[in-house]
């Protein structure tokens, strides 16, 4: 696809996100598309995520929503052991590893599937599932150097170019009783990785932001730029905007001309939870972290499924509810906007309950507090499975 520069480099920003989403959730207001919404339902949600917030952090000292609260799933501070087993004092380097097990184990995060479980080695032996397990998985298979050429700590371009399905199989523990779904996705994202840095590593991206960094200030977008930039190629047969691939980006006829910038719509998911996670190592050297709520919330199934399962949101047809969709299709890419816009409105909320700026609680954290166990709680409740409540195609790139 051919465009200019200017529509480029508004489909790789957080701008774009906002903006396309709002037009199909306004679109959705006026009766149009695959969901009615119920704006009326949103203080109460709002109450919900605030009740669920306060029990998961009672005195609102919530971190980011990022890859590495995952790893102190169950109480236990898996990561410090890890480093600290390692021996790496220097901060940049620890820094530069850190960065490298945040997008290695954020590539291999899309959902699991519900039959998948991982037995953890770092405790004894608990049973996690979805994106705790994936979580603990990757990083036990990182501080085994499965990721490095020379079997240490961290990842490198032959390290990464060499991890095979049988390596994700035995380190997540896979079997026919155990099925991970999207194996060959995910190690796919991981060769390409290994393509994108031959002769180097990822953790070079933190010299290049520390050489950015304007009085040891970085804005939020410019890591997710990186991200988007430096990572675009390793998604598979995504679209690309003048040989630059797009990633998790769309075409939606209700946007626009078919074939065209403006049918498209971005979500960039993966590379703005990676770009969340991306910035905690950032900021233990000090770097600060400006106009964090530039950044969208994420579109995934578990805040998505918060406004199905909750009624804020509801299916104009029924019998989308047993039918599988595709990541591309109508329905999934207006399910994701109107939660990117939702999770909007659900902030402002919580903030006005709370007493709170948006620098004070920026929706990263409202994410964490949050949107995301509320989602999971609810599909607990209504699920056996806690699954999504919709049925979702996934080849491990996604979701």
């Amino acid at each position: 696809m051919k465009g200019t520069a200017a529509e480029l480099d508004h489909l790789l920003s957080p701008q774009a996100v906002r903006e396309r989403s709002r037009r199909l959730y306004d679109l959705a207001l006026e009766g149009k598309g695959h969901f009615r919404i119920h704006p009326e339902k949103l203080t109460e949600v709002a109450a919900f995520v605030l009740e669920v917030t306060r029990e998961n952090y009672p005195d609102l000292t919530i971190p980011f929503h990022s890859r590495f609260g995952h790893f102190r799933a169950g109480g236990v501070d898996r990561l410090r052991t890890v480093i600290e087993s390692a021996g790496v004092s220097d901060p940049e380097e620890r820094a530069r590893i850190l960065i490298e097990l945040g997008i290695v184990s954020v590539l291999l995060d899309a959902g699991a599937g519900m039959a998948w479980k991982y037995r953890d080695p770092f405790t004894d032996g608990r049973i996690f599932s979805k994106s705790e397990g994936l979580a603990i998985a990757s990083l036990d298979l990182f501080r085994k150097g499965r990721f490095h050429s020379e079997g240490r700590i961290g990842a490198d371009a032959g390290g990464l170019k060499r991890f095979s399905a049988k390596d994700l199989e035995h380190g997540f523990q896979v079997s026919s009783d155990n099925p991970l779904l999207g194996v060959e996705g995910r190690v796919a994202l991981l060769n390409r990785l290994g393509e994108i840095f031959e002769g180097s590593r990822p953790g070079v991206l933190l010299d290049e932001w520390l050489k950015e960094a304007n009085a040891g200030t970085l804005p939020a977008e410019r890591i997710l730029k990186s991200v988007l930039l430096r990572l675009g190629p390793i998604w598979p047969g995504r679209i690309e905007l003048n040989g630059v691939n797009l990633g998790d980006c769309w075409e939606h006829p209700a946007l626009g001309t078919p074939g065209t910038p403006s049918a498209l719509i971005p979500f960039h998911k993966l590379s703005q939870w990676m770009s969340y996670s991306l910035m905690e190592p950032l900021m233990e050297l000090g770097v600060r972290i400006q106009d964090l709520d530039s950044m969208t919330g994420l579109p995934e199934y578990r805040n998505g499924g918060l406004l199905l399962d909750s009624g804020l949101i509801e299916l104009t047809d029924e019998r989308d509810r047993e039918r599988e969709h595709a990541p591309g299709s109508e329905l999934i890419l207006e399910w994701r906007a109107l939660t990117v816009t939702l999770l909007d409105r659900i902030g402002e909320e919580v903030r006005k309950a709370l007493g709170k700026t948006r620098e004070e609680l920026p929706l990263v954290r409202v994410l964490e507090g949050g949107t995301w166990h509320a989602g999971r709680r609810l599909a607990s409740r209504l699920r056996s499975d806690g699954g999504p409540p919709l049925k979702l195609q996934s080849d491990g790139t996604v979701f």
